[in-house]
């Protein structure tokens, strides 16, 4: 049981790095800064080399290679949460996105520095030191936006009314919860949900924008049990599209 408790939480978090790592990708060449161009790619691929990390302990578990993996799986068969599979929209919405999820992974790999699995814990101290550019870069434009004109408040303040329910689903339990918690694995969603809420709140306390009221929120959940919405599929059909021409060829 242990063993498949691991590779669930594994999965989940490679498939979440890799899906938006994907999204912030579309950011290349069509952001609003040239600045935030670059940074949205460069983030895009700290993302993918993230999942390629987890895959590849997932493959020292007996999975499939990491290609095989990402490439050749249907929407049903992720486990990334749907927050980041949902389309970029507008900068602020992304921005939105980008705080949320990335103030919750840095969390969640500054917790798994401490994993009973030796393997996770080396590869979270080396993700956690490249996230902290990612949440700097998130907070330094959420105070800067979030107390700027009436239009980038409002703007900011609607996206992340929209985008709560689904960071919310981020911290949707696995059916081993147990199981990681009593192996020293992972100390759970709820430590990790309650640690991301302080955080979130100090930094949107700098600012303008209002905390929404997470207690009256009706979490967006069934990602992480592969139930998805419409978004992730053509998603998948457009990142693997190279790979499924030939999935032999070496590059």
């Amino acid at each position: 049981m242990e063993n498949i408790a691991l590779k669930e939480l594994l999965y989940k978090m490679a498939d979440d790095q890799l899906i938006l790592g994907h999204r912030n990708s579309e950011w290349t060449g069509f952001g609003p800064l040239l600045e935030e161009d670059i940074a949205f790619s460069s983030m895009a691929q700290d993302k993918v080399g993230h999942s390629l990390a987890l895959y590849t302990l997932l493959q020292q578990l007996g999975e499939n290679d990491p290609d095989t993996v990402a490439f050749t799986r249907n929407a049903p068969q992720f486990h990334n949460c749907i927050l980041v599979e949902l389309p970029n929209q507008e900068y602020d919405f992304s921005l939105i996105r980008h705080f949320l999820y990335d103030t919750a992974e840095a969390l969640r790999f500054e917790m798994l520095t401490s994993s009973q699995f030796e393997p996770l814990a080396q590869v979270a101290k080396k993700v956690r030191a490249e996230l902290r550019y990612h949440t700097l870069h998130a907070k330094t434009w959420m105070n800067q936006l979030g107390s700027a004109t009436d239009e980038s408040i409002s703007r900011l303040q609607r996206s992340l009314d929209l985008a709560f329910p689904y960071a919310l689903g981020m911290f949707e339990h696995s059916p081993y919860e147990s199981d990681l918690i009593s192996h020293g694995i992972f100390a759970g969603e709820n430590e990790l949900r309650n640690q991301w809420l302080g955080k979130v709140e100090e930094t949107l306390f700098k600012t303008s924008l209002q905390m929404p009221d997470w207690k009256l929120i009706q979490p967006v959940m069934g990602g992480r049990m592969g139930k998805h919405s419409k978004h992730l599929q053509p998603l998948l059909d457009e990142m693997s599209e190279v790979f499924r021409i030939d999935p032999t060829a070496e590059w």
